[in-house]
């Protein structure tokens, strides 16, 4: 099921499916799994922190879906490293993670792999997805609002680089209290990566290295 929110974008109707304990290299985490109904194969995922109290100002971070990046530890994005980076901070200040399935910045895997092809024949990523003739961005961040409401969550402390997702939370009844900044130093592989985020996408980078 669908919701229609406008002439062109579609959001999701997901609600809470299912949840379980899962021990991870970070700390102790409640793993909560948000869909349309049993059958969607890639539900949206909640890590939760042991120890969350809802009541108080929650960092957080959404963090959007990376195979490459998150899983076989690609080098041509921060991805991987920022979730790592997220997942230690949000169990030491017991907040939550909302992993989306938004691949390759909503293109997805596939989409993906042709745009790394450019990009190596000397494209940046915003001018490979033009050249595929998607866009540049398709993430709707909505999804994120929607799960933080179901958890209960007013007030949170955002670990982001990204305007987009900062004003996703300023849009809704969330209130921001604070930006937390979630910066890799930038290595030869994904320098240009990097400043293709700052420079194209307003990304909040200070690039000083690589």
């Amino acid at each position: 099921m669908q919701l229609l929110v406008s002439q062109s974008i579609y959001i999701e109707v997901i609600r809470k499916i299912s949840e379980a304990n899962v021990p991870t290299d970070w700390g102790q985490f409640k793993m909560v799994a948000y869909a349309e109904d049993e059958t969607q194969p890639m539900p949206h995922v909640a890590m939760i922190a042991e120890g969350i109290d809802v009541n108080q100002t929650i960092t957080m971070r959404i963090h959007s879906e990376c195979i490459t990046g998150d899983l076989f530890h690609s080098q041509r994005c921060d991805c991987g490293q920022q979730l790592d980076q997220a997942m230690k901070i949000i169990h030491e200040e017991k907040g939550v993670l909302i992993y989306l399935r938004q691949e390759g910045r909503g293109i997805g895997i596939i989409n993906k792999l042709k745009a790394y092809n450019l990009q190596d024949k000397g494209f940046d990523t915003v001018e490979a997805n033009k050249q595929l003739g998607l866009e540049v961005d398709n993430r709707d961040y909505a999804l994120a609002i929607t799960i933080l409401k179901d958890l209960g969550i007013k007030k949170i402390n955002l670990l982001t680089n990204n305007p987009d997702k900062i004003k996703a939370i300023e849009d809704s009844k969330i209130e921001l209290v604070k930006r937390l900044p979630l910066e890799i130093e930038p290595i030869e592989a994904n320098y240009k990566y990097l400043k293709t985020k700052k420079d194209e996408l307003g990304h909040i980078l200070d690039m000083k290295s690589k």
